[in-house]
């Protein structure tokens, strides 16, 4: 009698943690869209993104010799029909409209995002289904890994955006340590104009990791096609590119491949989206 009435007791104690873990919920809901409101009327607007034109043509991917990992060689060359990527990071007020939708659950950090000050920062804490479900709703849809490449590289093999000279503060956004805050850490995404790629693309090295649609494979260079190629057919981890924040050097070169699950949510991972030409 008495394991009955301790059961019972366990069981309408699950029911009451369930039902103020749902309150608690609905309540961070509610927080996210009233500061989203408060945004708005303060006459801070949510721009979109520029999209910068990318044409059709070859460009070197990946890299031969010893100064390449594995999963970078070797070097080869793709056609890539026209596409069209975005010129900037989304931003965390552009997220936030998309969170106004209440599509989606808020990303990992996202309680201490202050709009009125980081609304011009990547967002961060986003997973790949994240990034992926955010470019759907715009029309659009994220890079293949090659496209990223190129929109990073340009068509002349350099090993950062901005060619092949080191990093410095003034190209690129990284070595900023472990310990994440927004306002110390990330930089505002059209910042750092000396570091821009040959197309125009901002922060393609440091600021945050970008997601990529394909997935990963560490031999997918051996056999992958030489056009348009998107990536292995399934696997484990996403690819990410550009590196972050908290990198060194060797980390935001323009071939360098990353590698995540794609529910990873973590402080140094964003994304930008891109468009067939044909879209």
């Amino acid at each position: 009698m008495a394991r009955g009435r301790l059961y019972c007791w366990k069981a309408l104690f699950i029911q009451l943690l369930l039902v103020f873990c749902l309150f608690c919920d609905a309540l961070y809901a509610f927080a996210q869209l009233e500061r989203l409101r408060k945004f708005k009327s303060a006459g801070l607007e949510v721009t979109d993104t520029p999209m910068v034109e990318i044409p059709a043509g070859e460009f070197i991917m990946g890299l031969d010799g010893m100064h390449a990992l594995e999963d970078e060689r070797p070097a080869h060359r793709v056609w890539l029909d026209a596409f069209a990527i975005d010129q900037y990071e989304v931003t965390t007020a552009q997220y936030a409209e998309f969170l106004s939708t209440g599509q989606q659950t808020p990303p990992w950090q996202w309680e201490t995002v202050a709009l009125s000050r980081h609304g011009d920062r990547p967002v961060i804490g986003v997973s790949w289904q994240d990034a992926e479900a955010y470019c759907r709703w715009k029309g659009k849809r994220l890079p293949t890994e090659a496209e990223w490449e190129k929109s990073a590289r340009g068509a002349d093999g350099r090993s950062y955006p901005w060619g092949n000279q080191a990093p410095t503060n003034q190209r690129a956004n990284f070595a900023l340590g472990a310990r994440f805050r927004y306002d110390l850490i990330l930089a505002p995404v059209a910042s750092h104009p000396q570091g821009r790629s040959p197309f125009g693309l901002h922060h393609m090295a440091g600021n945050a990791y970008e997601w990529v649609q394909d997935w990963y494979a560490i031999d997918y260079y051996e056999g992958s096609p030489d056009r348009n190629p998107t990536g292995p057919e399934q696997g484990q981890f996403k690819v990410l590119r550009g590196g972050s924040w908290s990198d060194l050097p060797k980390y935001l070169l323009t071939y360098g491949r990353f590698k995540l699950p794609p529910d990873t949510r973590n402080s140094y991972t964003g994304f930008r989206c891109a468009r067939s030409a044909a879209e």
